[in-house]
C-alpha cells in the first residue's frame, strides 16, 4: 500500500449552523449532517409522537426556558438525545430544533 505524500491541512472557514434551524449542537448532530458539520457524535433520530394535549418545544431543557413553538398532539418529533427527562431534537424533517419534556412524547411504533 502506498501512502499519500505531502502535507494535508484543513482550509477555509468552518461551517456553522444557525441556532434553532439545524439539528446541530456542540457535541451532537443529526446523522444527515455528517460531512457538513464536525461534532464528536452523530445520532440517528428516534421518532416520537406528541401526546394528547401536545408538547412544548423550548430553547433549553428547563421549564422556564423560552418557548420555540407548540407541537400539536400526534405530530412527529425526532429525538436525537435524551437526558434528565428532556429530549433534544427536531420537529419535523426541517422544522425547529429544541428541547421537549419526555412526558409530552411517546415512542412512535416502528
Amino acid at each position: 500500500m502506498t501512502l499519500p505524500a505531502g502535507q494535508y491541512t484543513l482550509t477555509g472557514p468552518g461551517v456553522t449552523a444557525e441556532a434553532g434551524h439545524l439539528p446541530v449542537r456542540g457535541d451532537l448532530a443529526h446523522i444527515k449532517l455528517a460531512g457538513r458539520y464536525f461534532v464528536p457524535h452523530y445520532a440517528v433520530p428516534m421518532a416520537h409522537i406528541a401526546v394528547e394535549g401536545g408538547a412544548v418545544l423550548r430553547v433549553a431543557a428547563r421549564p422556564d426556558a423560552q418557548t420555540v413553538e407548540s407541537i400539536p398532539a400526534g405530530a412527529i418529533f425526532d429525538v436525537l438525545d435524551i437526558a434528565g427527562g428532556w429530549a433534544w431534537g427536531q420537529f419535523g424533517e426541517d422544522g425547529s430544533v429544541g428541547y421537549v419534556v419526555m412526558t409530552e412524547l411517546k415512542a412512535a411504533e416502528q
